[in-house]
């Protein structure tokens, strides 16, 4: 994995946890699918919210108010 971005390499590492966890202990299946499902409508509701209600300049605050 010498070749892979950090990023990459830690959700794979992460997924290997997770599939290795419903393997090991079967009462932790529902409870990992509950939890996607929930990831899956959370992020398909802000996808959608930014969708439709695109940030304007005026929406966002300045970092330097005073102008220095």
């Amino acid at each position: 994995m010498d070749n892979l971005p950090k990023g990459i390499a830690g959700v794979l590492i992460a997924a290997g946890v997770v599939v290795a966890v419903a393997i090991a202990f079967p009462a932790y299946r529902w409870f990992i699918l509950i939890s996607v499902g929930i990831g899956v409508v959370i992020a398909a509701g802000l996808f959608l919210w930014h969708k439709f209600r695109p940030l304007k300049d005026e929406d966002i605050e300045t970092k330097r108010p005073l102008g220095l």
